[in-house]
């Protein structure tokens, strides 16, 4: 097996290109759901939709050989649906502050999760932080600043909603870090799907709006198959490279966010949007320098 894990890991190309394609399936499924908010449709509906097409082919990789109870059965049943209720919640909160900010500003707070990563491991996984990232923290913490300028006429109440999703987002990513090993894979994807598909369900009932064309049922559906492609990739992608390779490719989603904002949306990031990015990636590409040593 270890060698088989070795072989695998030979193929950091493979894994940079799955990590992009990643990321790009997250900037489509951002890029659909900013259509779709500003066409008249509800958060509730959009969240609903991204799990419960995540949910629906959980179901057919779960149970392709047939059913089996014991792909559901774990001993860290809570953690799981937990870790699963952080992402879920990131989700609805993201697509409801679409409807007051742009891709890019939503996209560059998102970026700030990393950060917060690092901040939580300290209190979290009780991990010891040098000086160098302590200066990363604050420095990204200063970029966020700079992105949402909470005292300037741009400032707008939404940006408090993807700080949320950052923390939501960075405990997530601590869940799967403890989970890893003890958990399988298809497993948690199982159970977010469910999960998410069973709250959202009766809000989406009770705000649906029917969409009146193709388009509309296509990029509603596609909320969900490209976000569950978008984490298989992102999970198989770590079979062909480490964690350290793969990591600066993460910031490849803020370029595609930033494409389709302009072909999509004809809107392009202001120059203080800009700046608090580079800062927040200055940032958190620092913190993966220093972990990697």
């Amino acid at each position: 097996m270890a060698v088989a894990a070795r072989a695998l890991e030979d193929k950091p190309q493979l894994g940079i290109m799955m990590m992009l394609a990643a990321w790009f399936l997250f900037a489509l499924v951002d890029t659909s759901a900013k259509w779709l908010v500003l066409a008249g449709y509800p958060a509730f509906q959009l969240a609903f939709m991204r799990y419960a097409g995540h949910f629906a082919i959980s179901l057919v990789v779960t149970f392709r050989e047939g059913f089996d109870s014991d792909r559901l059965r774990t001993g860290h049943l809570w953690q799981v649906l937990f870790r699963s209720s952080l992402l879920i919640s990131a989700t609805l909160g993201n697509f409801y502050a679409l409807n007051f900010l742009p891709l890019t500003v939503i996209s560059a707070i998102m970026f700030s999760s990393p950060i917060i990563v690092c901040f939580l491991s300290m209190t979290v996984l009780k991990e010891q932080i040098g000086p160098w990232r302590w200066g990363a923290i604050l420095l990204g913490f200063a970029g966020v600043l700079v992105v949402i300028r909470p005292f300037g006429e741009t400032f707008h109440p939404a940006m408090i909603l993807p700080m949320y999703n950052a923390t939501a987002l960075a405990l997530y990513s601590l869940m799967t870090r403890r989970l890893a090993g003890l958990v399988a894979t298809e497993t948690m994807q199982f159970y977010m799907g469910a999960l998410g598909t069973a709250v959202l369900l009766p809000f989406a009932i009770w705000a649906w709006v029917m969409p009146p064309d193709l388009l509309g049922w296509c990029l509603l559906i596609g909320l969900g198959v490209l976000g569950w492609s978008g984490h298989q990739l992102l999970t198989t992608a770590h079979l062909f490279g480490s964690a350290n390779t793969l990591m600066p490719y993460t910031y490849s989603f803020m370029i595609y966010i930033a494409g389709l904002s302009w072909l999509v949306f004809d809107h392009l990031p202001d120059f203080w949007t800009v700046t608090g990015a580079l800062i927040i990636v200055m940032s958190g590409l620092i913190i993966w320098k220093r972990e990697q040593k």
